[in-house]
């Protein structure tokens, strides 16, 4: 039984790209630490990029690890997706509170 390396292009495309935002990120970190609650946010970003390595490596490790590899793919989006709603939630009560609109 011949195991197939699955990777796909976008997905690969879609790590690139995670990656350089992250590189962009760590350059500008002094800048997006005067944003509110910025840590939560930031580490919402790191989860999905840890989901992004996921899918990837879905596809390399074949059959056996694909399946676990993919109930910590999607824990690792649900989880980054939780962060990122924890942070909406934070900085728009926030706004509401001071009487300011966030625009």
């Amino acid at each position: 039984m011949e195991s197939e390396i699955e990777v796909f292009g976008n997905e690969v495309v879609m790590l690139m790209i995670g990656v350089g935002v992250l590189i962009f990120i760590h350059g500008n970190r002094r800048r997006l630490k005067s944003l509110p609650a910025s840590n939560i946010l930031i580490t919402g970003y790191c989860m999905m990029l840890v989901s992004w390595i996921l899918t990837v490596l879905e596809g390399l490790f074949g059959p056996f690890w694909e399946e676990w590899l993919n109930y910590l793919d999607h824990a690792f989006y649900a989880i980054g997706s939780i962060f990122v709603a924890v942070w909406c939630w934070k900085v728009f009560r926030s706004g509401r509170e001071t009487g300011k609109e966030a625009s």
